[in-house]
């Protein structure tokens, strides 16, 4: 239960730090340039990072992938969650204009509602999550290259008989 408390922090963190990143931009008049969004992976890349080493750590000997990988998982949802419950608040209370604003960038021949942009971040904010989990999962897991690890894996030569002659 002490790693969903850690992931729930560094969850809520990086929707926090989302939030701001967004404010900023808005403040200045980026947030309507999909661009400038990529800066999301970093910031959500740095909370599931560290959220995985800070557990590895605390875990010591006793860290297995399942850990990291829903501490990552639980992390990416977490902020994504937050940010997502704040871009709703946002694109439908304090600037009911932005859907008309952001699609116009776009030049689409079709409209998309407030629900489609929300579900964009969710979607987005998920596929982040799953992808920057696996790829840190990589630097984090226990390596099979030793000889504990070669215990569990199956030999080329097991079962077959050797011959004498």
């Amino acid at each position: 239960m002490k790693d969903q408390t850690i992931s729930f922090r560094y969850g809520s963190i990086v929707g926090i730090a989302l939030i701001a990143y967004f404010l900023l931009l808005s403040l200045i008049g980026l947030h309507i340039q999909p661009v400038f969004s990529v800066m999301n992976i970093v910031i959500t890349g740095a909370g599931i990072y560290l959220v995985i080493k800070n557990l590895k750590k605390l875990k010591g000997e006793k860290f297995r992938y399942q850990h990291g990988f829903s501490a990552g998982l639980v992390t990416g949802f977490t902020a994504t969650a937050v940010c997502a419950v704040f871009f709703a608040l946002y694109i439908i209370e304090l600037n009911p204009g932005f859907t008309d604003e952001f699609m116009t960038m776009w030049k689409f021949d079709w409209f998309a509602k407030k629900g489609m942009l929300i579900l964009t971040v969710i979607l987005m904010g998920a596929a982040t999550t799953m992808v920057l989990t696996l790829a840190f999962m990589q630097l984090f897991k226990d390596s099979w290259n030793t000889k504990e690890g070669r215990k569990h894996t199956i030999s080329k030569d097991k079962g077959k008989s050797e011959k004498h002659g």
